[in-house]
């Protein structure tokens, strides 16, 4: 893991912003959009050129304090220094937990390799990240947490059961974090965008030109959807979804169905199956 920082002196009157996979794609973008919003930036990527050129174009281009840090959030040592970095930060007011991995393919011919990498990077690290920075925005009183989940944390498909189970942890896990918080001044906000043009299909393997254009949104269009909703107070904000009461359904159904097993008691289907045995 190797950090370099930037010349520019001072603290930006909205504190720093830390942005994961920050070299390309919905993290590019978002360094982009914090930026110009006012934040210092704190950049954390494995491409360690494409990392610098979007620090040295964000200085040029909007006057913020860059940092970047070159890690991979899938191999533990490097996570371990990021973590103690980010925890030992008060001017951090902002973390965008966007990096992610995916590879499409059922689970019987995933490498063992792969299907690490998405449990390390989609999980682990987001869980530790997310853990590094809530105990100085709670005691702070101040600060945003964005976790970037996705639609299929609702729904998985043949060839995404590894990456929807990811995603599945990142919902719940976040929905979590945003009861933990309530009552204080600290935002808690999960992203869920269904298919966006960025270059994480490729990398996993399923062309973007494989997929119905009119299904694809742009990653510009995504963030600045998921930022807008951050600005709305929207605990969930998910860019493409027009009805936002299919949410509130889902949620609900959720909640009855939860409630629905609390009665210490053998369920009357089981219960008949239990007596034609005897």
């Amino acid at each position: 893991m190797t950090q370099q920082t930037s010349n520019t002196q001072g603290i930006a009157k909205l504190g720093t912003g830390v942005v994961t996979g920050a070299s390309a794609g919905l993290g590019r973008l978002y360094a982009d959009r914090l930026a110009r919003r006012g934040y210092d930036l704190i950049l954390i990527a494995r491409r360690g050129d494409r990392l610098d050129a979007t620090a040295t174009e964000l200085r040029a281009s909007h006057g913020v304090a860059v940092k970047t840090i070159v890690a991979d959030l899938g191999a533990a040592a490097d996570l371990d220094a990021v973590v103690k970095t980010i925890a030992g930060d008060a001017s951090i007011t902002m973390l965008v937990n966007n990096a992610g991995v995916s590879t499409f393919g059922p689970v019987a011919t995933t490498s063992a390799a792969d299907l690490l990498t998405m449990l390390n990077v989609n999980i682990t690290a987001l869980a530790r990240l997310s853990q590094a920075v809530l105990p100085g925005f709670k005691q702070r009183n101040r600060g945003a947490l964005v976790n970037i989940g996705s639609v299929l944390g609702y729904h998985s498909l043949p060839m995404s059961s590894v990456y929807s189970g990811t995603k599945a942890f990142v919902l719940q896990f976040t929905r979590g974090l945003q009861d933990e918080v309530a009552g204080t001044e600290v935002r808690v906000q999960l992203v869920t965008p269904a298919a966006t043009a960025t270059d994480i299909w490729e990398l996993a393997g399923l062309p973007l030109s494989n997929l119905d254009p009119a299904t694809v949104m742009l990653a510009e269009q995504c963030v600045d959807a998921a930022l807008a909703g951050l600005d709305l107070g929207e605990a969930i904000s998910s860019p493409s979804l027009e009805d936002a009461g299919l949410f509130k359904a889902y949620d609900d159904a959720r909640g009855k169905l939860f409630g629905g097993g609390q009665t210490g008691k053998v369920a009357s289907r089981y219960a008949a199956k239990e007596a034609l045995a005897a």
